[in-house]
């Protein structure tokens, strides 16, 4: 009896681990967050209303987030450089969801411009009173192997991702101290934990912006209804790639590649603000490999250097035959022969 009782009980793990490794095989987000889509309260229940200041909101994943939260109810601030694309982005919230053209500012910025940063929070603050959420979302990638890439390249890709984010995120946090409560969500990147060729100084900006917030979240022990939350996406459909910093600052991407092998925009927004509505401190949101890849650098990071040796030599072969950098990793590229 006492043997039987074992079979099951080891059947029964069994079973268990294999229902977790398949989940896993189909999983776009690291556990606790599809945890929290699944289980935990509704984007709608909790941001709808909220004051939420996005920038670069003008393409890509911030406006899909503008998009969303607008259906949701949200009340927003868009920000980016392009005022032209952000009353774009503007007209469209305000087609497919009921907000008042009151309820969406549209606030033009530009985040190397720090000194212009305390005017536009105030002008946030004199419109809508309070600032629920700020979601940190601008800033630009890489596509130029380390060898060849100038210097200012380095200088520019920190001066945006990380010290324009810095600049925007002090002029917020007094304002949310003050009140006892806020969100700041910052779109990382996998980048952001990860050694990423073809994207050095990239993942350097974002590894200091990981840097800064975790250790911002620390100091805010005493004020435990802020929530400082990074956002950690993989290849997601988005401009991002077309608008990427080569080896030369001005010099425009040769070619970006398919994209359609990546999340969609909109899977990876919603889970997003699954996130922000059950205040996740860190979300990561890719498909596989790369979610694989996110726990094997968490985990077991003498194994993750071994693959990303590996899937690192395939994205600088794509990247060199004209392909996405992250289009297929396990097919031959063909060579590039213009």
């Amino acid at each position: 009896m006492d043997i039987c009782w074992l079979c099951v009980i080891l059947a029964g793990i069994a079973v268990y681990l294999l229902t977790q490794l398949i989940r896993f095989i189909f999983a776009d987000a690291d556990l606790t967050l599809l945890w929290a889509d699944r289980f935990g309260s509704t984007p709608e229940s909790k941001l709808r209303g909220k004051v939420v200041w996005i920038t670069g909101a003008s393409s890509g994943i911030g406006e899909e987030l503008s998009l969303q939260l607008a259906a949701l109810g949200a009340r927003l601030v868009l920000s980016a450089r392009r005022e032209n694309e952000l009353e774009r982005v503007k007209r469209i919230c305000l087609e497919r969801s009921s907000l008042k053209d009151g309820d969406i500012l549209v606030l033009p910025l530009d985040l190397l411009d720090r000194a212009s940063h305390q005017e536009k929070t105030a002008a946030v603050q004199k419109h809508f009173g309070d600032i629920d959420v700020l979601i940190n979302n601008g800033g630009r990638t890489q596509r130029s192997l380390c060898i060849e890439a100038d210097v200012d390249v380095y200088q520019a890709l920190m001066e945006l991702n990380y010290l324009g984010t810095v600049s925007i995120t002090k002029q917020v946090l007094p304002h949310m101290i003050r009140r006892g409560s806020g969100i700041i969500a910052t779109v990382s990147s996998v980048a952001g934990f990860v050694g990423v060729p073809l994207a050095t100084g990239y993942a350097a900006s974002k590894h200091a912006v990981q840097g800064f917030f975790n250790s911002l979240r620390t100091e805010l022990a005493d004020s435990p209804n802020i929530t400082i939350s990074t956002i950690c996406p993989g290849p997601v459909v988005s401009s991002i790639v077309q608008n990427a910093i080569t080896e030369e600052l001005g010099k425009p991407v040769a070619t970006a590649g398919d994209q359609t092998h990546k999340m969609s925009t909109e899977r990876c927004v919603h889970l997003t603000l699954v996130g922000l509505a059950n205040h996740v401190k860190e979300m990561w949101i890719a498909e596989q490999p790369f979610l694989l890849f996110c726990y094997l650098w968490q985990y077991t990071p003498t194994l993750a250097w071994y693959t990303t040796k590996l899937l690192g030599r395939k994205r600088v072969q794509n990247f060199k035959a004209g392909l996405d950098a992250d289009a297929a990793y396990f097919s031959k590229p063909k060579v590039k022969t213009t």
